[in-house]
């Protein structure tokens, strides 16, 4: 995925112009801890593999070979692949009527057509605040490549508004509650829902979440995988080195020379190429209350204004 303009600077011209930028970080009310919303949101992760190099489809940590070196995550893939442990990233925003909760899945390595080092493709959960402890999950939009995709579960009320509803998120049971499912292509790691049935050529990776340490699948067609999460926002991770290259080479944008150069990015960067000029790098996480009511309409009661967002820190 390219950027097509400044992304950190549109970005926070977008916040300042909508005055959220002024708003105060507040406390986070009595509720689930962010661990505890994420794993009980996580997504049942659906990883097609490759059956001539497969172990490039398994999901990992950025920093899987022990160092915040982007520029040979590539080279190290193929070194020890009994490092490439399950591991999705998340981070969680909130406005007074919902939690954005969003789910980053790293490879190191893209190598369909238009190769590159390094590979960071997801989703956004939209899950209302109903008064229960975990709320009601209503929504999703996915990110593959430079596209984006809708997605609602069976019974939510939204609809489509400036983007059409793609399709429909399965739910399945893990751990005594459902979790929403999502599928990620081989090769490319583009992320879309999972449709059920099998996967293309019959071999495939289901990762579940797990509230402690990921596995390394035991191969190509291993249905029982486990993914760790971990905070973006967590001490030394991946926001905390932001300004840091390595492991970025521009703001959002991992440093990568194999393929293409500096081609993968995170959360805060991602960008769908047609969703419209107010809708800038980065909004799916930094202001997902914004996107949201975009691509969706019939949402409810529905605020814009965070009271927890560590994105405009």
């Amino acid at each position: 995925m390219k950027l097509r303009r400044s992304a950190r600077a549109a970005f926070v011209t977008l916040l300042l112009s909508a005055g959220l930028l002024a708003a105060p970080v507040q406390a986070q009310a009595a509720g689930p801890s962010d661990a505890d919303l994420a794993y009980r949101w996580a997504p049942v992760h659906y990883q097609d593999s490759a059956s001539g190099h497969y172990t490039a489809d398994y999901l990992s940590r950025v920093d899987y070979d022990g160092d915040w070196n982007t520029l040979n995550n590539w080279e190290n893939l193929d070194v020890d692949p009994r490092r490439l442990t399950g591991t999705a990233y998340y981070s969680v925003v909130e406005t007074s009527t919902h939690w954005y909760i969003t789910y980053a899945f790293y490879h190191p390595r893209d190598w369909k057509l238009s190769s590159h080092e390094n590979d960071m493709e997801g989703v956004v959960e939209v899950v209302l605040k109903d008064g229960s402890t975990y709320g009601t999950f209503q929504a999703a939009v996915t990110q593959a490549h430079n596209n984006y995709y809708s997605y609602i579960p069976a019974g939510s009320p939204f609809q489509g508004n400036r983007e059409n509803i793609d399709g429909t998120l399965l739910m399945e049971t893990h751990d005594g509650a459902q979790h929403p499912t999502v599928f990620q292509e081989a090769k490319g790691h583009g992320m879309y829902n999972w449709s059920g049935g099998s996967f293309p050529g019959g071999d495939g990776i289901v990762y579940r979440p797990s509230r402690t340490a990921g596995t390394v699948p035991t191969g190509g067609n291993d249905r029982a995988a486990s993914y760790a999460l971990v905070d973006i926002f967590s001490s030394g991770g991946l926001w905390e080195r932001r300004n840091s290259n390595p492991p970025y080479a521009a703001w959002g944008t991992f440093a990568g020379d194999n393929g293409t150069d500096n081609a993968a990015h995170t959360p805060w960067a991602w960008d769908d190429s047609n969703d419209g000029s107010d809708l800038q790098p980065g909004s799916i996480a930094g202001d997902p209350a914004y996107l949201i009511s975009k691509y969706f309409k019939n949402t409810g009661t529905f605020s814009l204004s965070y009271t927890r967002n560590a994105y405009l820190s």
